[in-house]
């Protein structure tokens, strides 16, 4: 995908969506071992445009980082 902002057509937001779905999959299924999935994000890249890329992998972040506050807890800052 080039660098100017690009409107997809509905196949190709589906591809895309199903691009990152299977990457986002394979991270979980290898303890979130990128490298194991190398094959995948090529893929999940040359799919979706690189906004939106930064944009799912950040979201992908967060959602882990959601989930961690969810089963762990958190200590609170108490140095106010």
């Amino acid at each position: 995908m080039s660098g100017k902002e690009e409107f997809l057509s509905k196949s190709e937001r589906t591809t895309c969506w199903s691009s990152r779905d299977y990457y986002w999959e394979c991270l979980r299924s290898n303890n979130e071992e990128a490298a194991k999935c190398t094959d995948l994000r090529k893929i999940y890249e040359s799919s979706c445009p690189a906004q939106w890329v930064k944009h799912f992998d950040r979201k992908f972040n967060y959602l882990k980082f959601k989930e961690k506050m969810e089963t762990e807890g958190y200590e609170p800052l108490n140095n106010i």
